[in-house]
């Protein structure tokens, strides 16, 4: 009897304690309004040429910030999405690293570092107008763009769906660009003297395939970035498509792997790839609407006809004879014919 009033004790006495733990830890959380959720660091991105929005998923205000390279801010604010205005007008396109301490009512700290662009409202519109998908050391592939009119490249982004659907493969430097001018991307840097040519002097750069009269901008390293079957897209800072491409070795039904699939549906219903006859309000592009690549080689590149007016569309190209690769300079009106 006395066994049976001792466990009937303790077991009361825990069931008590358990009660009380809860309430106290809920009567706390009342009281002080201490959230065990952190808060998260979503996003941060330029809105203008003096203001910057820093995005967490609550409240928060900021305890510290600094940049590098340094930027004079004028003032800060706070909540979900914290505004910071600077005190002059940034240059446009500048890559600078933000390192920011927040903290939420429930004083919850986060430090977030993070590398972004500043804002560039002038960007130029641009069309790729050559590629060069196959490597013969030390000819590189190259992706060549043609400025339409005037502007400032910085922050401007290339993806290629081989490398990836969500991340740029190259991002522009602050660069004033003029109408008329060719700029050339070279996707790998085997030689030495290649230098990214982001002022005046269009004579800057060594190695092979470098103009002196166009804009040379070389990619690090020696991996291969471009295929046959690909797509490329630039974008501006708002997420618009400046331009695209999709390519394809074959015209089968089906895409030669998923990057280029999702890619090829993303332009498709962005409308910026289109049929090659008439115009569509939302599409998926097979292979057998994109620009055929089955016969370029590293002199027989992949060209816009700038003869015509352009247009997102797979007859808008073609490809070049045997050693008629032009980057850098007007494309080469030799066409390649297939032997039959």
């Amino acid at each position: 009897m006395k066994k049976d009033n001792f466990f009937a004790i303790l077991l009361e006495l825990m069931l008590i304690f358990t009660s009380l733990s809860c309430s106290t830890e809920g009567a706390l959380q009342q009281i002080l309004g201490k959230s065990a959720e952190p808060p998260v660091f979503l996003d941060c991105k330029p809105v203008s040429s003096t203001e910057m929005v820093f995005k967490f998923s609550q409240a928060v205000n900021v305890k510290s910030l600094y940049f590098e390279p340094p930027l004079e801010v004028e003032s800060i604010g706070e909540g979900e999405d914290v505004s910071v205005i600077f005190a002059k007008q940034l240059e446009e396109g500048k890559k600078v690293t933000a390192d920011i301490i927040v903290e939420d009512s429930g004083l919850n700290t986060l430090n977030v570092i993070v590398p972004f662009r500043t804002r560039n409202d002038r960007m130029p519109k641009l069309v790729i107008n050559e590629l060069r998908t196959e490597n013969s050391k030390p000819k590189a592939e190259f992706v060549e763009f043609l400025s339409k009119e005037a502007g400032n490249l910085g922050a401007m982004r290339l993806f290629i769906a081989g490398h990836s659907v969500s991340t740029p493969v190259y991002e522009f430097p602050p660069t004033e660009v003029k109408a008329g001018e060719y700029i050339v991307l070279h996707l790998r840097t085997v030689e030495e003297g290649c230098l990214d040519e982001t002022g005046a002097d269009l004579a800057l750069s060594g190695g092979t395939d470098a103009q002196s009269n166009a804009r040379d901008f070389w990619f690090p390293g020696n991996t291969k970035l471009l295929h046959k079957s690909d797509a490329l897209w630039l974008l501006d800072q708002d997420d618009k498509i400046i331009d695209a491409i999709l390519l394809s070795e074959s015209t089968e039904n089906k895409w030669a792997n998923n990057k280029v699939a999702e890619a090829a549906d993303f332009l498709g219903k962005k409308k910026a790839w289109l049929p090659k006859q008439g115009e569509a309000k939302e599409w998926s592009p097979g292979p057998s609407d994109a620009v055929l690549t089955a016969g370029t080689t590293s002199t027989r590149t992949i060209c816009r006809d700038e003869t015509i007016t352009q247009k997102p569309c797979a007859v808008n190209w073609y490809i070049t004879d045997t050693s008629s690769a032009t980057p850098g300079k007007p494309n080469s009106v030799k066409r390649y014919t297939p032997k039959s």
